[in-house]
């Protein structure tokens, strides 16, 4: 098996399961009991809250953890809107955001709030001049996703922030940081942000764990209410083997980072290469150079249904996504291909290919290989 749809999720690493699987048998505790068992498992939360802090350059104070991305996102988004509701109801964000960003902003654009949604080029960079001169005094959000999950670009959130602090100070700055944490070396202080959301199982840990970053002056008020877990901000008994497991993944990725990085950046440059040499009436949408993501290359082919493609190579045993999983099983066409201004025939014949650390020479040329001859034989019927 040749699995390229890292994007979606991650095989998770055997050093995590084990990690896991250890916890659930003998430290299998409430965090919040008092006794030897309670405080054993306060011990491993406190532990990952500290790993994680250090990856990220921040205070373990700083971290909470949720149920993955989704939540993270809506936490933060949500929360910062019912915290600054008495200052203004403007919100800015990109047209390239995950549906757990955008989803819930169209839902307080339903409600009266104006909403701004900032222009990009034909590889998804936005407009920072826009951005400057869209910030104004009721603008209470902007939301801005840092690796985009489909095509890889990769948004300047250093300069976005200054823009933001130089233009108005109380916004709140959100990041859909899945896509970049575990891949990058991010300092939350040195880029600014007020909130930051990450998940597990895009780095190889366990699918239903993620967690939030909140800078300690940032207020928001929490949308899950229960038993006071996680500073109030997110009740219910934490997930002490997903956190556990949560916590060697991002051991493993912290030791792993630049070496596991620079080898898939190759692999990428060699696939992008390959199709730009050897299948015409293509188009990379994903940019090649510092503003793109090594992990992730969308590749659109004229003529193609991008769905038959990805069954084709699947009865090849190669797995690859026409886009975001989270969004797949819709007949609606990819938002984010539309915002960098692909036409349905293009949208229609894109696939995405997401590398890991798995995916090793020996399957590079098997892979190219299969693409090429599916997409000839797809166009040959087609183009009849």
């Amino acid at each position: 098996m040749i699995y390229l749809d890292n994007c979606s999720t991650t095989k998770p690493r055997r050093e995590v399961i084990e990690a896991i699987n250890n916890c659930m048998l003998y430290e299998f505790g409430n965090p919040s009991s008092l006794h030897k068992l309670g405080l054993s498992a306060e011990k491993k939360l406190n532990s990952a809250r500290e790993e994680i802090s250090d990856f990220l350059h921040c205070k373990p104070t700083e971290i909470y953890f949720t149920s993955g991305g989704t939540e993270s996102n809506n936490i933060a988004l949500q929360g910062a809107i019912k915290a600054k509701k008495r200052s203004g109801k403007h919100i800015i964000t990109s047209k390239l955001e995950h549906p757990s960003v955008l989803n819930v902003i169209k839902a307080y654009e339903k409600k009266g709030y104006e909403v701004t949604y900032l222009s990009n080029d034909e590889y998804g960079r936005i407009d920072l001049l826009e951005l400057e001169e869209s910030i104004k005094e009721e603008t209470i959000l902007v939301s801005i996703i840092h690796i985009n999950n489909e095509i890889g670009v990769i948004q300047d959130i250093k300069k976005i922030n200054h823009i933001i602090r130089y233009k108005n100070p109380n916004i709140h700055f959100h990041v859909d940081g899945v896509q970049s944490f575990g891949k990058l070396n991010i300092s939350v202080n040195e880029m600014g942000m007020d909130s930051f959301s990450f998940s597990a199982h895009k780095i190889h840990g366990p699918k239903g764990i993620g967690g939030l970053f909140l800078r300690e002056k940032a207020r928001i008020e929490p949308i899950i209410f229960g038993g006071n877990q996680e500073k109030s901000l997110r009740s219910g008994t934490e997930n002490i083997p997903a956190i556990t497991g949560f916590s060697k993944a991002v051991e493993i990725a912290r030791n792993n980072l630049f070496k596991e990085k620079s080898e898939i950046e190759i692999i990428k440059t060699k696939f992008a290469k390959y199709f730009l040499e050897n299948i015409s009436d293509i188009k990379i949408n994903s940019p090649l150079d510092e503003t793109g993501s090594s992990y992730i290359l969308s590749v659109s082919f004229k003529d193609v249904r991008g769905e038959v493609l990805l069954h084709m190579l699947e009865d090849k045993d190669i797995y690859v996504s026409t886009g975001s999983a989270c969004s797949s099983k819709s007949n609606k066409k990819s938002h984010v291909l539309k915002a960098i201004g692909l036409d349905d025939n293009l949208i229609e014949g894109t696939i995405r290919l997401c590398f890991s650390y798995e995916n090793v020479d020996d399957d590079i040329e098997y892979v190219l290989e299969e693409i090429n001859n599916c997409v000839r034989y797809i166009r040959n019927i087609i183009r009849r």
